[in-house]
């Protein structure tokens, strides 16, 4: 059996890393066995999708480097096909039209809490004969079994009964004809050949509606996998202000589509004690057999560290690519050049970002110093002003313009004025960055190239 798992947002808020790791999940269990990931746009909550959620699904899907296969499908251009299984089901007493008011389906309710009863719609219109009341649109309901039970195999928690008589006559059509989620889903699952559904442990209790629609189609169910929540740090829901935010927030902060995938692939599934992990390596091992019951915690400082992991180990040449676009962002234009590529060298292990990085690196493109004043008044002090001229004349003497050599004439400077290195270091690198922090002095320098460090040194002393 080919593999075929499915991606289904609904558009009616931002992707955020929920999703994403149900995305994850899914596209990798489909990428290890070789099989096809398939994305739907589950829109039929026509009121509060937007265009605007869609785009952030499409981009951040896109930014994650998690392809689909088929689609993107939308479930709102497939009306035509809900209408005709509806139509089927209705011909073969799997359906009926319900045609109770709102204000009989309150009463109803009503009465079966005043009996201490679950509420739930009763059945009234199931066997329903005789023309139908005037004036009223109905709705059509699935007829659900009455008795026996639903058992979901599920591939995380194991199997989870459901009695049939928990389980009332579910709406699968409103009255203006829209056909609603759970039947969607079932359709397009149906006809999409969806053979694994891993998603979040908050649809556990959809499955068994689902299944015995499936079955009354003649469908055989998917396997089924529910993820457990992501809990925030303290224990309580994920919401934003524990990082519940768009996926796209972020590429904006500065983190790496795979240290973000690596971090998210570990909330509830593991490999050993290994932490981190390639996209080749998560493909290669991951399982459904091996995501947790428990819900994860959100950890902030953990996906920092990942990002940095990431960093150490990427690509240079990829890595200097998106740091000349945050550069950008902070109206530095840099080549990506040799020089970029050295840049990313000296910084990434001094970066847990690339927002870092490139707000650290900036001062490497700009023409003159942005002096940062507490700096300046702590460390550019007239007896320091005085030294840093002197050294303007060695810099000036050096054959060749490389870390070493710096460094010699560095070290000779300092050791010749009896001075510790970092009576010199420190000057010099508020001198030419404008702060306190930066790369090794040595390499700031050579980074810095020797025009600008002379011309930065000169301006500082004049």
């Amino acid at each position: 059996m080919s593999v075929v798992t499915r991606f289904a947002p609904s558009p009616t808020g931002m992707l955020h890393i929920g999703g994403v790791r149900t995305a994850l999940y899914s596209w990798l269990y489909a990428r290890r066995h070789g099989g096809r990931f398939i994305l739907r746009i589950e829109d039929t909550d026509l009121e509060r999708s937007t265009p605007e959620a869609v785009q952030v699904i499409l981009e951040g899907m896109a930014w994650l480097g998690l392809d689909h296969d088929d689609g993107p499908y939308y479930q709102t251009k497939r009306f035509d096909r809900y209408k005709e299984v509806i139509a089927g089901m209705l011909v073969q007493g799997q359906a009926y039209h319900c045609y109770c008011s709102k204000e009989e389906l309150d009463a109803m309710r009503a009465a079966q809490m005043a009996r201490k009863e679950k509420p739930r719609y009763d059945g009234r219109c199931r066997n329903r004969t005789g023309a139908p009341p005037a004036g009223i649109q109905p709705v059509v309901r699935f007829k659900n079994p009455l008795d026996g039970e639903v058992i979901v195999e599920d591939r995380v928690h194991g199997a989870v009964r459901f009695a049939n008589t928990e389980l009332d006559d579910l709406i699968i059509a409103r009255s203006d004809g829209t056909p609603t989620y759970n039947f969607c889903v079932v359709v397009d699952d149906m006809d999409m050949g969806v053979t694994h559904v891993i998603r979040g442990d908050d649809h556990l209790n959809n499955t068994p509606r689902q299944i015995n629609m499936l079955r009354a189609l003649g469908a055989t169910p998917p396997v089924y996998a529910h993820a457990s929540m992501i809990l925030g740090p303290d224990g309580t829901k994920l919401s934003k202000r524990h990082g519940a935010v768009s996926v796209l927030a972020y590429e904006e902060q500065g983190y790496l589509p795979d240290a973000l995938l690596n971090f998210l692939v570990r909330l509830g599934w593991s490999h050993g004690d290994q932490e981190v992990f390639t996209r080749a390596e998560m493909i290669e091992h991951f399982d459904i057999d091996r995501i947790g019951k428990s819900a994860s915690a959100f950890n902030p400082e953990k996906l920092q560290w990942l990002n940095q992991q990431h960093m150490m180990r990427a690509d240079v040449r990829d890595l200097a690519t998106r740091l000349q676009t945050y550069l950008k962002r902070i109206g530095v234009e840099a080549p990506n050049d040799a020089r970029l590529s050295a840049v990313v060298e000296a910084q990434r292990e001094r970066s847990k970002t690339l927002v870092e990085m490139a707000k650290n690196s900036r001062f490497l493109f700009l023409p003159q110093v942005e002096m940062d004043p507490a700096a300046a008044a702590k460390h550019l002090t007239p007896e320091a002003r005085a030294m840093l001229q002197e050294f303007h004349a060695s810099l000036t003497d050096l054959t060749e313009w490389t870390k070493a050599q710096i460094h010699d004439a560095l070290t000779a400077f300092a050791t010749a004025r009896g001075l510790a290195l970092g009576k010199v270091a420190q000057p010099l690198r508020v001198a030419v960055s404008g702060s306190t922090v930066s790369p090794p002095i040595d390499q700031t320098l050579e980074l810095l190239g020797r025009d600008a460090t002379l011309a930065r040194l000169a301006a500082i002393v004049a």
